[in-house]
């Protein structure tokens, strides 16, 4: 937080100290460590400011981007904005008075019931930092579940995700992790069965996967539970409009990035980690849940019913310390689903894969082969048979479209290759587009 000072106010408040400038105050620490003075510009008056915003702002370049992977683009309406925006939501944190917030506590129950009916589970908690943490928190929660120290997980899952993963297990060596290799594009069920033993602590996947194929998740659950183990499915909310849900396919734990459902990419965040779990686990969800009960009168109230926090409970059976507060992002979420609706995601779910389709035909009858044939939502992979990473770099600045992610990390047999993303923000004839810049680059380039 910074606090402006007048010089008259700096001095009265060296003087007090003892001192006669700052600089003598910071006199003990060695040159070495302290910051060279900015070489900053004289400062300029509003209408100076103004021109040169402008100026710089007209140097954007204004690019089509199919980058998926995840995180995306996509149509928020205007109502969400200027809801979150008012003040009463704007300025909220975290309520240490809990049940003095009843406004905030509402909005988290209904952001609660709304995630728990959409991946098909028994509770959600409040929301956490981002996807990534989520799925750490629910593999944490299998370990202690389990008492068991094997992660296995499909090779298809989002590879920065999995560096989240094992670093919160990074202080201590009894963890291993164990990738499960996949086939034609998904987890390969028959090595999963082979590779399940005593020390299993948890069997986790994607839905869909990192490369966008639809993974047979029911089979995968029915595999873990046939040597009961438990499972864990990180699944993309959007696709649950026509997907399966994880509870119906009967995971433990399901988990998501809310980014989909009402926020912007804003460069990075903030976004928030959905979780959600069975009954039997509730215990092991880090953070909060908020309930609704009656007060003495018999009205309707919102009470924070668990916080499993270790300020509120012993440090050894506390989940989580995530404390910072989502409530701003899972209102945003309770928002947009609100006004789309059970049927508005399921139509929005179809927009996405409808696009993906017209994609998928348009790539092959021009000769741009797609890795797999297997069934996907609103991402695929496709062979460049040439440095992607160099691809898009022309791509962008020849055509003004970023064409998609390189996934040389997933796998050595994923050279050359990239990950290729639609959703509602496209046209068909955005589709053609890139198609069209992809194909020529292609054959140039050979």
């Amino acid at each position: 937080m910074f606090i402006s000072n007048t010089k008259e106010e700096r001095n009265e408040m060296l003087k007090e100290i003892g001192v006669s400038s700052f600089e003598e105050i910071i006199s003990s620490i060695p040159k070495k460590f302290l910051n060279p003075r900015f070489n900053l510009p004289e400062a300029l008056n509003e209408m100076e400011a103004y021109n040169k915003m402008k100026e710089l702002s007209a140097k954007n370049k204004i690019v089509k981007s199919f980058v998926g992977g995840g995180i995306y683009e996509r149509y928020v309406p205007s109502v969400v904005k200027h809801i979150i925006e008012r003040g009463e939501f704007l300025t909220a944190y975290t309520p240490y008075q809990a049940e003095a917030s009843q406004g905030t506590l509402q909005a988290i129950y209904e952001y609660q019931s709304l995630m728990s009916n959409l991946y098909g589970m028994d509770y959600s908690n409040a929301s956490m930092y981002d996807g990534s943490t989520a799925l750490a928190e629910a593999i944490k929660a299998c370990v202690s579940i389990s008492n068991k120290t094997r992660i296995l997980y499909s090779s298809l899952i989002n590879p920065k995700h999995i560096d989240v993963v094992k670093t919160y297990f990074a202080n201590s060596k009894n963890y291993e992790f164990v990738a499960i290799a996949h086939k034609d594009g998904q987890m390969d069920i028959t090595e999963l069965r082979e590779m399940i033993d005593d020390k299993t602590a948890c069997v986790v996947v994607s839905n869909p996967n990192y490369i966008g194929i639809i993974e047979d998740i029911e089979h995968i659950n029915r595999t873990a539970k046939e040597k009961n183990v438990l499972s864990v499915c990180y699944a993309d909310p959007v696709s649950l409009g026509i997907l399966k849900t994880p509870g119906g396919a009967g995971f433990d734990f399901a988990i998501g990035e809310g980014q989909s459902l009402g926020l912007p990419l804003s460069y990075g965040g903030p976004y928030l980690g959905i979780f959600t779990c069975r009954k039997e686990h509730l215990r092991k969800m880090p953070g909060r849940i908020c309930g609704m009960s009656v007060d003495k009168d018999g009205k309707r109230g919102f009470v924070l019913t668990i916080q499993a926090r270790e300020q509120h409970i012993r440090r050894e059976k506390a989940p989580s310390n995530i404390c910072s507060n989502q409530a701003l992002c899972a209102l945003s979420v309770t928002v947009y689903l609100t006004l789309l609706g059970k049927e508005g995601l399921k139509e929005l779910s179809i927009i996405n894969h409808n696009l993906a389709n017209y994609a998928y035909k348009k790539f092959r009858s021009n000769g741009i082969k797609p890795k797999f044939n297997k069934p996907f939502f609103n991402e695929f992979v496709i062979e460049t048979d040439t440095d992607p990473l160099e691809l898009r770099k022309e791509l962008v600045e020849k055509y003004n479209i970023d064409p998609g992610i390189e996934l040389s990390r997933v796998g050595n047999e994923f050279k050359d290759t990239m990950l290729v993303s639609f959703t509602e923000t496209k046209k068909e004839e955005d589709i053609d587009k890139l198609v069209k810049a992809i194909s020529e680059s292609i054959t140039v380039r050979k």
